[in-house]
C-alpha cells in the first residue's frame, strides 16, 4: 500500500513549534496535508512524530484530522520511518517533511508516477535541487530499500536524515532523480526560521482561497510581482540541517 509518511515534531531548534504555527488561522501542518489531499496517488497519510510529551499536540492534531500517527525515536528518524512503514504495511513509501506547507501536489505526483512506472528499474526516486526548496521535496522508495538502509546505516547523519545511506550508495540501490525543466533552486519556500515563515505566510495570504488550490506556476507569478520576498531568506543555506549533522557526525553502531 502506497502512503505518505510525514515526519513532524515540535522541537525544531531554529523555529520551535513551527509545524503548528498558524497561517490564516490554520496550523502549517494543516495546510500541507490539505494540499496533499489534491494528489491523485496519495490516499493515506501517516504522521511520524516522537515520543516526547511536547509532540502530544501533533498526535492530537492527526487524530482530529482523521490521520494515522506513529511515535518513535527523536534522533533515529530512519528507525521511526521503518517502524511506521512496518506497522502500517506501507510499500512504497512517500517520504515528506512537515516544513513544506506550500508543497505542490502535482509535482509530488510527478515523482510518485515516475517511481510507479519504473519500479522494476529503481528502488528510490527523488526530486532534484532544480525545484524550489520546499515545493516538492519528495522521495519515493520501496520498503525493501528502507529496510536495507535501516539494517546497514551506521552514521548518525544517516539515521537522523533517513535517506542519505540510500543516495550515498548507488552501487547498492537503483536511484533516479527527477529534475525541473528549469533551475529554480534559488527560490526558497520551505520553513526553517522566522524569515522563511514570513515569506511562506505572504504567499498564502495572497493566493489561498478556501476550498481551492494553487500551484507552483501561481506562486512564481506572485513572486515575479513581489521580488522583494525572495531577498528575505535567500542567505539561508539549503539543507543546512544535514550539513550540520555531517560536521558532528559519529558512528552509532
Amino acid at each position: 500500500m502506497l502512503a505518505a509518511i510525514i515526519q513532524a515534531r515540535m522541537g525544531s531548534t531554529r523555529l520551535p513549534g513551527k509545524v503548528m504555527k498558524n497561517i490564516l488561522g490554520k496550523p502549517m501542518l494543516w495546510h500541507m496535508i490539505y494540499r496533499l489531499k489534491w494528489s491523485k496517488f496519495i490516499k493515506k497519510i501517516i504522521i511520524a512524530t516522537t515520543q516526547k510529551k511536547e509532540d502530544d499536540v501533533i498526535v492530537e492534531f492527526a487524530t482530529a484530522n482523521g490521520l494515522d500517527s506513529f511515535r518513535g525515536s527523536e534522533e533515529d528518524v530512519l528507525d521511526r520511518y521503518y517502524q511506521a512503514a512496518k506497522k502500517f504495511g506501507v510499500d512504497p513509501i512517500v517520504r515528506l517533511t512537515a516544513d513544506c506547507p506550500l508543497i505542490d501536489p502535482k509535482l509530488v505526483d510527478k515523482i510518485i508516477e515516475h517511481y510507479l512506472k519504473n519500479r522494476d528499474k529503481f528502488d528510490y526516486v527523488r526530486s532534484g535541487p532544480t525545484f524550489p526548496d520546499g515545493i516538492v521535496e519528495t522521495e519515493v522508495f520501496s520498503f525493501n530499500a528502507l529496510e536495507k538502509a535501516w539494517r546497514e546505516a551506521k552514521w548518525a547523519s544517516e539515521r537522523e536524515h533517513v535517506t542519505p545511506y540510500i543516495w550515498k550508495n548507488p552501487d547498492k540501490f537503483r536511484i533516479y532523480t527527477v529534475e525541473n525543466d528549469r533551475d529554480l533552486s534559488h527560490i526558497r519556500l520551505c520553513v526553517d526560521d522566522e524569515r522563511d515563515f514570513y515569506v511562506v505566510s505572504e504567499v498564502f495570504r495572497s493566493l489561498y482561497k478556501e476550498g481551492g488550490i494553487f500551484y507552483l506556476d501561481d506562486i512564481l507569478n506572485f513572486l515575479e510581482k513581489n521580488p522583494r520576498l525572495l531577498e528575505i531568506n535567500k542567505q539561508i543555506v539549503r539543507n543546512e540541517g544535514y550539513i550540520k549533522s555531517l560536521l558532528s557526525d559519529k558512528l552509532t553502531r
